[in-house]
């Protein structure tokens, strides 16, 4: 887990968990408990947060959750640095966190009809076969990391490092930004919590906006 403040017309805290580790779970929680946002936004769209509130969030069982085999070779490489849990632990404690304490949760990502359309204006042909090839590739296998957080970063740099492919994450980046700004909005504390590998973009497209009064 990696986490940084930053000012922005109001206090932001970003927060970036590696996918599925149930270790993340709690330091994430710290964080937010030390930081005491007014609002909590998650680094995925709103059909998925609210699959997760409605299928997992202080419920007593939870459903089976279908996986592409990408996803299967993905929790089995970072199952070797810890318990790996499906949905994304981080996002569903963060979530019951802000439940217990009436802090608003909003999703930043883009709708699945809006990133449909980002994905067909970046991954052209040739970037879609580069990527299929790739995924076949790391499901055989997966990369060799000293510990999660490396692997997490390993695993997404050779999945996206076509230009498309980085298109595709700064396009999904930007819209998670300007959400968060927007929930910001009035000096609201806010805190982000995403996956590991879109920590670092993330923040520095929000370093990057300019700190103009609301």
């Amino acid at each position: 887990m990696i986490a940084e403040e930053a000012a922005v017309g109001g206090p932001f805290l970003v927060i970036g968990a590696v996918r599925g580790l149930v270790a993340e779970v709690a330091p994430v929680l710290q964080r937010l408990e030390d930081f005491g946002p007014d609002a909590v936004g998650l680094g995925v769209s709103f059909d998925d947060l609210r699959g997760i509130r409605d299928y997992f969030v202080h419920v007593r069982a939870e459903p089976l959750v279908p996986l592409t085999p990408n996803e299967l070779a993905e929790i089995r490489g970072l199952g070797q640095y810890g318990e790996i849990r499906v949905p994304n632990p981080s996002f569903l404690h963060a979530m019951e966190w802000a439940s217990a304490r009436s802090v608003p949760v909003e999703a930043l990502d883009p709708s699945e009809e809006r990133y449909a359309g980002l994905f067909a204006k970046h991954i052209g042909y040739f970037e879609l076969v580069r990527r299929t090839v790739t995924e076949r590739r790391l499901t055989k296998r997966a990369p060799m990391a000293d510990n999660a957080d490396d692997f997490a970063l390993q695993w997404d740099n050779v999945l996206s490092s076509g230009r498309g492919s980085r298109d595709l994450a700064l396009a999904r980046n930007l819209t998670l930004i300007d959400g968060a700004v927007r929930l910001g909005r009035g000096g609201k504390r806010v805190a982000i919590v995403l996956d590991r590998e879109r920590f670092a973009p993330a923040l520095g497209l929000l370093k990057q906006r300019p700190q103009t009064p609301d």
